[in-house]
C-alpha cells in the first residue's frame, strides 16, 4: 500500500481527514479504508461538488420569458380520446410487445429511508388482500402483457426487465427474486444491474466517514441510469434481442404500467425518441415538477424553481399553464439512450440533495444526525429530455396512473395506506366498469361512490383487489364479472370469481 502516495493526494483536495484514525485501524481495517479511498477519482468527485454546489448558490427561478409551456402538437391525453383512438394504441403498443422491441426498466437504486424499512422498496406490502409486494405487483403485469401480445398476434414476444439497483438494494433484489422463482417470469429476462456510488459530503466540502475506515456513499440519483447504462452490457443485451423502446419508471408507484402499450403506441405513432407520461397539477404550488420547455429545450423544472406568479398563470380554459406533472414515468428509444450514454452524459450536472448522513465524530464514534448535516450528488433521469429531436407528452390520470410510495405508515401522504387505497380503489372501479356490483354483509347495495360521511356507514375504501395476472388495466374482465354481486374481501384471479355472492343481477 502506498500510503504516502495517498496522503498527499488527499492533502491536495482537502481531504486529509479521512486518514485520522489511520493508527486506530487494524490492519484488515487499514487495507479496507486504503482501497476505499484509492478507488475514488478525487479530482472528479471534488469538481462535481464544485460544480452542483455552485449552481446551488445562484439564483434558482426561473424567469418568466425563458419558460413556456408544451407545445399541443407533442401532447396526448388518455382522458380525451375515444375508445377507438385508445384500442388503436393500445393494439399498436401489443404489436410491437409481441415483436419482442419493448423492455421495461426499473429504476430501483434509492434507499427507503423515508419508508423507514432496511430492505429495497420494491419488497414492501402494502396489505393488499393478496399480500403482493411492489416488485410482485410489477412481474405479474408484465406477465399479462406477454399475454394480451400473444392473444392479439399469436407471436410469443418478451419484455426483458432490466432493474438498476444499487450497493444497497442489489444483492437483496436478487435474492428477493430467486426465492420467488421471478414471479413466473424466465430468471434471463430480468436483468440486474448497478448504478454508480458516490461519496457524500459535507456542505463546505469534506468527504464523510460512515466509519473509522469506511467513506459514506449514496447512489448517483436516478440519473445515474446512463453512467450504469455505460458500465454495463445492458445496451449491448437490448440489441442482441432487437429490443427498439424502452418505458423508465420508478419502483414506488403502485400504479404503474409497465411498458404500457397505450404509452409506447402513443410515442412510436410520433416517431419520438423520447416521451413523458404526465399528471395534471391539482394546484399551483403542488409540489411536483413540471415538464416544460426552457430556452426552447424540454426540461423538468422543479416546482422550487418557478416564481410563484408564473406558476399561478392560466389559460382561456382555466387550466394551469404549466399544468403537466412529472411523474417519473418515461419512454426512450434504445437509439436515443445510446446517444446519451455515449455522447451526453459527462455533460449533464449533479444537482444537491441536503441529507441526514450518519457520520464517525472526531471521537471516533457513530453519530446519527437529526437535521441535514451533508450533500448527497444526485442526477435526474428526466435530465436528458433537453437533447431529444421529436418530443412526446401524454397526460393520464392520476387516480388511474400514480399513487407513490415514498413514506412511513404514519404519514399522510403517500404512505403505503394511501397507496392501498388508490391501488384498492382503482380495481373497485374496474368491477364496475366491467358489470358487477358489490353489496354488504347485509345485502344492502354499496354506492358506486362510497361516501365519507357521517350519514354513510361505508366510510373506508372497499377492498377489492384484480391480480395483474386476470387484468393489465381493466380489460377482459366481463366474464368475472358481469351481473355478479360480490362482497368484500375480493381477490379476483384468473378463471375465479373470489368472493362472489350470487350470479343473479341486481
Amino acid at each position: 500500500m502506498d500510503v504516502a502516495g495517498l496522503k498527499k493526494c488527499l492533502e491536495q483536495h482537502r481531504q486529509s481527514h479521512l486518514l485520522q484514525f489511520w493508527d486506530e485501524l487494524s490492519s484488515d481495517e487499514q487495507k479496507a479504508l486504503f482501497d476505499d479511498l484509492s478507488s475514488i477519482d478525487l479530482d472528479r468527485v471534488c469538481q462535481y461538488f464544485g460544480k452542483a454546489t455552485t449552481g446551488l448558490n445562484e439564483a434558482q427561478t426561473k424567469t418568466d420569458d425563458r419558460l413556456e409551456p408544451v407545445p399541443e402538437k407533442v401532447c396526448g391525453s388518455t382522458s380525451r380520446m375515444n375508445s377507438a383512438e385508445h384500442k388503436e394504441l393500445f393494439d399498436s403498443g401489443l404489436r410491437l410487445i409481441a415483436e419482442g422491441k419493448v423492455a421495461a426498466l426499473l429504476l430501483a437504486g434509492g434507499q427507503g429511508t423515508r419508508l423507514g424499512v432496511p430492505y429495497p422498496k420494491g419488497m414492501y406490502d402494502v396489505q393488499l388482500p393478496s399480500s403482493k409486494t411492489l416488485y410482485q405487483l410489477q412481474a405479474e403485469r408484465l406477465l399479462k402483457l406477454q399475454q394480451l401480445a400473444f392473444k392479439l398476434t399469436n407471436q410469443r414476444g418478451i419484455i426483458p426487465w432490466y432493474i438498476m439497483t444499487s450497493e444497497h438494494t442489489k444483492e437483496k433484489t436478487i435474492r428477493f427474486f430467486q426465492d420467488h422463482s421471478y414471479f413466473g417470469l424466465e430468471a434471463e429476462n430480468v436483468v440486474v444491474f448497478e448504478q454508480q456510488m458516490l461519496p457524500c459530503f459535507t456542505f463546505d466540502g469534506k468527504i464523510i466517514l460512515s466509519d473509522k475506515h469506511k467513506v459514506a456513499r449514496a447512489p448517483d440519483g436516478n440519473g445515474g441510469l446512463y453512467a450504469a447504462l455505460g458500465a454495463s452490457d445492458v445496451i449491448s443485451d437490448m440489441r442482441r434481442r432487437g429490443v427498439a423502446c424502452m418505458h423508465v419508471y420508478c419502483v414506488d408507484n403502485i400504479l404503474v404500467k409497465m411498458a404500457d402499450p397505450v404509452f409506447v403506441g402513443f410515442c412510436h405513432q410520433r416517431s419520438a425518441d423520447c416521451g413523458a407520461k404526465v399528471v395534471e397539477k391539482a394546484f399551483p404550488t403542488e409540489a411536483v415538477g413540471v415538464v416544460c420547455q426552457v430556452d426552447g429545450h424540454y426540461e423538468v423544472v422543479e416546482y422550487s424553481e418557478i416564481a410563484l406568479s408564473t406558476a399561478e398563470r392560466r389559460r382561456d380554459d382555466g387550466r394551469l399553464t404549466f399544468n403537466a406533472g412529472n411523474i417519473c414515468n418515461h419512454y426512450f428509444t434504445t437509439d436515443f439512450v445510446e446517444a446519451v450514454v455515449k455522447e451526453y452524459d459527462s455533460a449533464l450536472q449533479h444537482h444537491v440533495a441536503k441529507k441526514k448522513i450518519a457520520f464517525v465524530n472526531e471521537q471516533g464514534t457513530i453519530s446519527t444526525p437529526t437535521s441535514p448535516n451533508g450533500i448527497k450528488m444526485e442526477k435526474f433521469v428526466f435530465d436528458v429530455f433537453q437533447f431529444s429531436k421529436q418530443f412526446a407528452v401524454l397526460e393520464v390520470l392520476r387516480e388511474d396512473e400514480f399513487a407513490p410510495l415514498k413514506n412511513g405508515p404514519s404519514a399522510a401522504k403517500d404512505s403505503p395506506a394511501a397507496c392501498r387505497s388508490s391501488l384498492l380503489n382503482l380495481h373497485y372501479r374496474w368491477v364496475l366498469a366491467a358489470g358487477g356490483k358489490f353489496v354488504d354483509s347485509e345485502g344492502s347495495v354499496l354506492p358506486l361512490i362510497p361516501a365519507r360521511s357521517s350519514s354513510m356507514p361505508h366510510t373506508v375504501d372497499i377492498d377489492c383487489e384484480v391480480s395483474p395476472l386476470a387484468s393489465y388495466s381493466g380489460e377482459g374482465l366481463e366474464e368475472l364479472c358481469s351481473s355478479h354481486i360480490f362482497t368484500a374481501p375480493v381477490h379476483l384471479v384468473p378463471g375465479d370469481v373470489a368472493g362472489v355472492q350470487t350470479s343473479s343481477s341486481i
